[in-house]
């Protein structure tokens, strides 16, 4: 049987379930960096395919897969907590390369056990060296710049006409 996985606040800690059994938890103190890998503009939560947790001094990373619910109920709920923060950064997934044996679990039948993991900094941190990241943008934020880009193009059009 396919193992369920969730992630979901309790407190201050980000908390991972796998079938309903707790199996790992991330101080949120600790999140020195998300970033939010996603396919095409990012214009939607859909959109998301991976978010990859860096956590402060040598705790490393914590990579979670679209269906562990970080990129949604974590991610959209303490919109002050993120917005304090400064730490949320978009990443085009087809530039944010990963490891080779993180990219191809599907392959090797791990995708259900790969749902979430941890990882140490030395095995991530060449490849985050090269994905082009922009400053921090909550969701919010993001989502008002489109529609601040959509509207100045919309009034250039109407100028000319």
């Amino acid at each position: 049987m396919k193992p369920t996985w969730r992630t979901l606040w309790q407190q201050h800690d980000i908390v991972v379930y796998r079938n309903d059994v707790e199996i790992d938890r991330l101080p949120a103190d600790r999140i020195a960096r998300v970033f939010l890998l996603h396919r095409g503009r990012g214009d939607t939560p859909v959109d998301i395919e991976r978010c990859l947790v860096e956590l402060a001094g040598d705790q490393g990373y914590a990579l979670f897969e679209a269906g562990t619910g970080f990129a949604g109920r974590v991610n959209f709920e303490r919109h002050a907590f993120w917005s304090e923060r400064r730490c949320v950064h978009w990443v085009p997934a087809h530039v944010a390369t990963l490891p080779w044996r993180l990219r191809f679990a599907v392959w090797r039948g791990e995708a259900s056990s790969a749902s979430f993991r941890r990882l140490a900094r030395e095995e991530l941190a060449g490849a985050i060296a090269r994905w082009p990241v922009d400053d921090a943008e909550t969701w919010d934020e993001r989502k008002l710049r489109r529609i601040e880009c959509k509207r100045l193009f919309g009034q250039a059009n109407g100028a000319h006409a």
